[in-house]
């Protein structure tokens, strides 16, 4: 009966999640919080805990990002990273993807690639570079910044998840092995997507284009395409604010003695450190860079981080609800299964990114998972990270849509059949070569 029970309750969760992800948005949000009136109110379990730190960290960094969004801080970072890839063109299908992936690391959004796609264009293209290896790259490299950046909302979902008894795993303990995984990941898979697509020369399609004189041919074109973006002097010293305060966050992540004490003399836990910071940093912003206030709530990063916020809420609560009352099956029953196999977990997370695009929803419907069966924590960053690709491996997304847009060589391509887009084998490679990377870095130095 106890086995019974547990099998619909978990189809009632599954139901849950599938339902909010054909909703998308806030859906996911309301059918997690549906999912757990059911059961509440059928099953008789007793309500889980809402995942108030997360969701407060996810506040208190969209308001800082949203500022220096408001301030023009992305625009400047936009332009910046121009400059770096372009100083490599040769090296386009390395540097372009590392870039942008840095960048999104910094602002704890992936939103930072949209001015830099006609640029990695560009600068491919008139180097006889296949455009849809550093553009494909680019945008999946983008989806594993975030299980390194001290600001995202899935790293705001894990933190809260681990940094309490009995794991006490804080933000340095996840990016230590998350952010060399990534990077190695990144280098690994380049080397792979250069070779990937016919080049320039070979592409009957392209040449085609040339010859009817729709498409310039590579090394005809005159000038560079520039980030179509407005750089000032307010968004560039909104951008440094908003930089020191990560930095600031990574120092006292690092040196735990810098914090301030706590009532039982013990240095504060990082996710007030991360709420003090970020409100600071957005104060800053508002005082030096004086963005209007009154525009923040239509800041792209603002609307996007909302409804991340929605999202957490149900799933988490949701998740937290089932887990309160079935964890030891759980650690039993999976256990078993992650001690002979540890990669379940990895294409666990994997799948909801693939039906979900979301890292924070994978990260809170599966991590308490893992947790409950007792994967060492860091062989499960290392896979986490790693995992984060699946978003891209349906062409579904708009950074996906908007590089197939601007490769006016038609060279990146959105496909017909949901496995024949320029992007299905970049995610599969960065995936593979991440979570392999970063099992190996999490046994080794992860704890």
């Amino acid at each position: 009966m106890d086995i019974f029970l547990f099998i619909t309750q978990l189809l009632v969760v599954l139901g849950c999640i599938v339902m909010g992800t054909r909703s998308s948005g806030v859906g996911l949000g309301l059918w997690g919080g549906t999912g757990v009136a059911i059961l509440v109110f059928v099953f008789g379990l007793a309500p889980g805990a809402p995942p108030v730190d997360a969701l407060l960290i996810v506040l208190s960094v969209v308001l800082a990002s949203s500022m220096m969004q408001a301030a023009g801080g992305i625009d400047w970072m936009v332009s910046i990273a121009a400059k770096v890839i372009s100083k490599n063109p040769k090296q386009i299908t390395l540097i372009a993807p590392l870039t942008a992936f840095l960048f999104s690391v910094g602002a704890g959004t992936s939103n930072i690639l949209y001015p830099l796609l006609p640029v990695i264009y560009d600068l491919s293209y008139r180097n006889g570079i296949r455009p849809s290896r550093p553009l494909s790259l680019s945008v999946v490299a983008t989806g594993i910044a975030l299980a390194c950046s001290p600001v995202s909302a899935a790293m705001a979902a894990m933190i809260a998840l681990t940094d309490t008894a009995p794991w006490n795993f804080e933000l340095m303990d996840i990016i230590k092995v998350t952010l060399p995984a990534a990077i190695v990941g990144i280098f690994l898979a380049s080397l792979f997507v250069r070779r990937l697509g016919k080049d320039i020369a070979d592409d009957p399609e392209i040449q085609a284009k040339i010859a009817s004189g729709k498409l310039v041919a590579p090394g005809a074109t005159a000038t560079a395409v520039k980030a179509e973006v407005t750089v000032t002097s307010q968004g560039r010293w909104a951008a440094i604010i908003f930089l020191l305060g990560v930095l600031v966050i990574v120092i006292f992540g690092l040196f735990s003695g810098l914090r301030p004490l706590g009532a039982d003399e013990s240095p504060i836990a990082m996710t007030p450190i991360i709420e003090i910071i970020m409100f600071v940093s957005g104060t800053l912003i508002m005082l030096v860079s004086k963005p209007k206030v009154s525009e923040i709530p239509t800041m792209t990063v603002f609307r996007a981080g909302m409804v991340s916020a929605i999202a957490l809420f149900g799933l988490a609560w949701l998740t937290n609800t089932f887990l309160g009352e079935h964890s030891q099956l759980v650690a039993d029953g999976i256990g078993g299964l992650v001690d002979t196999a540890p990669w379940i977990f990895a294409l666990g997370v994997f799948l909801v990114c693939v039906l979900t695009t979301s890292q924070s929803t994978a990260t809170n419907s599966i991590v308490p998972i893992g947790l409950a069966a007792g994967i060492p924590l860091g062989l499960m960053s290392g896979m986490w990270a790693g995992a984060f690709a699946g978003i891209y491996l349906l062409p579904t997304n708009g950074s996906q849509i908007a590089a197939a847009n601007f490769d006016e060589s038609g060279s990146t391509k959105l496909g017909t059949k949901l496995v024949d887009h320029s992007f299905f084998l970049p995610t599969l490679i960065l995936a593979a070569a991440t979570i392999a990377v970063g099992s190996l870095f999490g046994v080794l130095w992860g704890g």
